[in-house]
């Protein structure tokens, strides 16, 4: 299963979409700046908050944004410590469950009652655990290609997150401790492996070098540590979630279907599609397809 591990993690690993491409973004808002998280917004209508991947910058959403248009006020979520940005309160310890924190603050904060959620990779992780935790202030939710527990890809069935630790021990020291030429190989191979669109590949690698690797090795250990199953069942929005069989995984579309069905058997209601034809970036490989299903998502 490691290379499904590989797969999910490259989520962590690996997208940074450019900062200059978000700079150009016409933000209405000046941003929210926190110890943890950095929210750019943009925008009139509806909210839509966007959070994106392990290594990530907000940039990853540029496509969908101008796709959707007018009608919304986006709240694009920059991560500390990921593609380029200071690591702030993220430089030890847990990363997405106070990151998960700090944008409930924000949106608090920010006079938001609810918003539209769409989280990807790590994102969906965070987006889970606001919609658990917070449940009042997630209008909806749309997960892209995470599960509840990243753990069972790396253990026999019935691996639990204790079972798991020694691995997410493991895959964090070997993270932490990489060269400067070890870490950017190491992007370069999960991406070949995430993006299916050559083309696509250079700006993500770029930027997951651009990611301080010890706060993207502590918050991989935490992905692989956090099972969230049990909170499942107090997420209250309908939820969507997406998903792919890319071509590192060694299951059959049916196996991998049956895993994400299993994974999120406890949220009632929920709607799980698989995206043929595609990687680990959906938002990257099949643009077309992911803003159709945004927007029936929205809808």
């Amino acid at each position: 299963m490691d290379r499904r591990m590989v797969l999910m993690g490259g989520g962590a690993l690996a997208l940074s979409a450019c900062a200059p491409a978000l700079m150009n973004a016409p933000a209405e808002e000046a941003p929210f700046d926190d110890a943890r998280i950095m929210v750019w917004t943009s925008g009139q209508g509806r909210d839509l908050l966007l959070i994106p991947g392990l290594s990530s910058h907000p940039a990853i959403w540029d496509d969908l944004v101008t796709r959707l248009g007018a009608g919304y006020r986006v709240h694009r979520v920059h991560v500390r410590g990921f593609a380029g940005l200071d690591a702030g309160d993220n430089a030890s310890g847990l990363v997405a469950a106070p990151v998960a924190e700090a944008i409930a603050d924000y949106l608090t904060l920010s006079g938001v009652p609810s918003a539209a959620v769409i989280g990807h990779s790590m994102g969906g992780t965070i987006g889970l655990m606001l919609a658990a935790r917070h449940p009042a202030l997630v209008e909806r939710l749309m997960v892209v290609d995470q599960v509840p527990f990243m753990g069972v890809f790396y253990g026999p069935a019935g691996t639990t997150a204790e079972s798991v630790r020694p691995i997410a021990d493991m895959t964090r020291d070997r993270m932490a401790s990489a060269t400067d030429a070890a870490w950017a190989t190491g992007a370069q191979a999960a991406i070949a492996g995430m993006v299916l669109t050559e083309s696509g590949r250079a700006v993500p690698v770029r930027h997951a070098v651009e990611t301080d690797r010890r706060i993207a090795a502590n918050a991989m250990h935490e992905l692989i540590t956090t099972d969230l199953t049990g909170e499942l069942g107090r997420i209250t929005a309908p939820a969507t979630v997406l998903y792919v069989n890319g071509p590192n995984i060694p299951l059959s579309d049916a196996q991998v279907d049956a895993v994400f069905q299993a994974a999120y058997a406890p949220l009632s209601g929920a709607t799980l599609k698989r995206i043929p034809d595609s990687g680990h970036f959906i938002m990257i490989d099949q643009p077309d397809v992911f803003v159709a299903e945004v927007q029936a998502f929205l809808d």
